[in-house]
């Protein structure tokens, strides 16, 4: 008997909105796919028998005695060792032209991690970039935003991570991309002979808006296969949240719900706390750490997408333009890992949490400095040495081309201090100074 014998048929629409359609119907589950028109569809309210669907590529055009044929499923994604070195749609379908996936087939959006089965996070992710690695480690099974304005170069500085960091596997959900994006981050992934570690999900501008709310909840199931089932590390990159949270709100409208602030829907934190707490690590050894890029519009991070971000996160990571060295770098001042703590000094050098101290603190010297240039007020001797190590600082430390592991990383800023500063200017530990200040030649 086919499957279409079990499937719910009916061709009476009561209303259309321009995103949704709602009809009377029983028997049918929250989430659950149905094809309208030939359109697919998913179940977001049900109230008594009236069930409302929303449509992702829009209503234009359906009638109301159009067949809504329900599928009896929630959208899923087969979970297999397949999936790596794939590109997929937001449907979980290739689109790289090779074959589709074998394996089980997981409803994507399912619960977080129960906390009892959670352990404290403390294996260091290292992603060769300085600014992060240095000043704000990420440790694996955390989940923590880029905050970056709109023409930085963020999606460079994920291919970067994605390339350098210390996973087994990377997942990249792309919402919103543009096809140049999508194509520069196929381009990165094959040319470095990395695909069989990273699994790609895109969203373009040019498909549906609507489509991208699929797309962190596929990534997410992807990581879970891998984190549960294989105790593998998981890197789950995702870009851009904004773009999520744009569709979001594209829905509530459509929907006539009351937007809240920033014409966001009033559910923003819940839906933006689920995504993020997906990321865990696991007792197995198994993780799952979500790094996520969040745009923000004129540097504002008082609108609602970065501000609700804020509450859920462990941190952030802002990019800046340094116009000093013209180059986009890590800053130190507005960025923040809350879980550093855990992994510095335990897991890299024990000069870490001092070194990273010292050059923070030398480079706000800097910045005062800086200040009293711009007001016409004398520089110092050691104002004129603090700006000159704050531009080597930025070039060599914290711009987001440099490429070091975390002991090349120490050493370079122990050279910065020997040439600029004394010890007792610097102001570590004389046992620290005494093993790691570099020795005359």
């Amino acid at each position: 008997m086919s499957a279409q014998a079990f499937q719910k048929i009916y061709t009476k629409i009561s209303q259309i909105t321009k995103a949704t359609c709602s009809l009377n119907a029983t028997g049918v589950g929250y989430d659950e796919l149905a094809v309208i028109d030939g359109r697919l569809a998913q179940v977001v309210k049900i109230a008594g028998n009236q069930v409302t669907l929303q449509v992702f590529r829009g209503t234009n055009g359906i009638p109301t005695n159009a067949e809504v044929v329900f599928l009896g499923k929630a959208p899923s994604l087969k979970v297999s060792d397949e999936l790596a070195g794939r590109f997929f749609n937001a449907y979980g379908d290739p689109i790289d032209g090779g074959a589709p996936i074998e394996g089980q087939e997981v409803e994507i959006g399912g619960p977080s991690v129960n906390p009892v089965r959670r352990k404290q996070p403390s294996e260091l992710i290292a992603t060769g970039i300085a600014g992060i690695d240095l000043n704000n480690t990420l440790v694996s099974g955390q989940k923590i935003p880029f905050f970056a304005d709109p023409d930085q170069p963020f999606n460079q500085v994920m291919a970067t991570v994605a390339m350098r960091a210390k996973a087994d596997k990377i997942i990249l959900g792309g919402m919103g991309m543009t096809n140049d994006d999508y194509l520069y981050f196929k381009n990165v992934f094959s040319a470095a002979g990395a695909l069989d570690r990273i699994v790609s999900f895109m969203n373009t501008t040019e498909d549906p808006a609507v489509e991208r709310l699929l797309v962190p909840d596929m990534a997410l199931t992807a990581a879970e296969y891998f984190a549960v089932q294989k105790n593998e590390k998981v890197l789950v990159l995702l870009s851009d949240m904004t773009s999520y949270a744009d569709a979001l709100a594209i829905v509530s409208n459509r929907m006539d719900q009351i937007p809240s602030k920033d014409s966001m829907p009033g559910s923003l934190y819940s839906d933006l706390a689920k995504i993020y707490e997906k990321a865990v690590q696991f007792p197995s050894g198994g993780s799952i750490t979500i790094i996520a890029v969040t745009t923000l519009s004129g540097g504002d991070i008082t609108h609602a997408v970065p501000d609700n971000t804020g509450y859920i996160t462990e941190g952030q990571l802002f990019l800046r333009r340094d116009s000093d060295i013209g180059k986009v770098i890590v800053d130190p001042f507005r960025s923040l890992s809350r879980l550093k703590q855990l992994v510095n000094g335990k897991k890299t050098r024990k000069d870490h949490p001092q070194v990273m101290n010292a050059a923070v603190r030398l480079y706000a010297d800097a910045a005062n400095a800086k200040t009293k240039l711009e007001n016409g007020f004398d520089l110092t001797d050691y104002d004129e040495r603090t700006l000159s190590f704050a531009k080597d600082y930025s070039e060599k430390l914290l711009a987001i081309d440099v490429n070091l592991d975390t002991t090349e990383m120490l050493d370079v800023t122990w050279g910065l201090f020997a040439r600029y500063f004394t010890p007792q200017e610097v102001n570590i530990k004389a046992e620290l100074v005494d093993t790691y200040w570099p020795k005359e030649k």
